[in-house]
């Protein structure tokens, strides 16, 4: 099996009061997975003092193994939408 490189777009939760993109960001590079690893994250702005996400992954290829990477990256807290803006095999 290969890998593809994948690269996310990680929105903070707005139902979330205490949501912080730095925090995320923190968690995204101490995220462990069976299946894919993180290998740059960076927190950029999105507007009006906003801020997102952005993450570039490397994930074994295979089904299902995008979409549990992405369910291990909601289970952090104040994650809210999770938004693939490339996707590229290796």
């Amino acid at each position: 099996m290969g890998k593809v490189a994948v690269k996310y777009k990680i929105m903070c939760d707005p139902e979330t009061e205490d949501a912080n993109a730095d925090v995320i960001a923190e968690a995204m590079n101490g995220l462990t997975s069976e299946v894919g690893v993180v290998q740059q994250v960076e927190t950029k702005p999105l507007a009006f003092g906003l801020k997102f996400v952005e993450a570039h992954c490397v994930i074994q290829e295979g089904d299902g193994t995008v979409d549990a990477f992405e369910d291990a990256i909601r289970e952090i807290s104040g994650v809210g939408e999770v938004e693939v803006l490339e996707i590229g095999r290796l």
